[in-house]
């Protein structure tokens, strides 16, 4: 079973990959999987019932390292879901 705060990651992790996709940044859920090795089905899988364990921190890194996601607000909501552009 999940905590709630672990739910509300997972509800913040879906989201923005919901906003990157809408930005083109990349095409979709499947090119995201691909790009970083992760199981497409238990992404999916995971998605559609949070209550799942297959939810994996590793998934998270390459949203902050290659997309500009805030590590701050994926993790506790505050502050806005994409870093300020230096």
């Amino acid at each position: 079973m999940n905590t709630v705060i672990s739910k509300q990651i997972m509800e913040r992790f879906y989201s923005a990959l919901d906003a990157i996709i809408a930005m083109k940044k990349i095409r979709g859920v499947n090119t995201y999987c691909r790009l970083n090795n992760i199981d497409r089905r238990n992404f999916i899988a995971q998605r559609k019932d949070l209550e799942r364990g297959w939810f994996q921190l590793s998934w998270l890194h390459p949203m902050v390292k290659d997309y500009g996601v805030s590590a701050k607000w994926l993790l506790t909501g505050f502050g806005r879901m994409f870093e300020e552009q230096k």
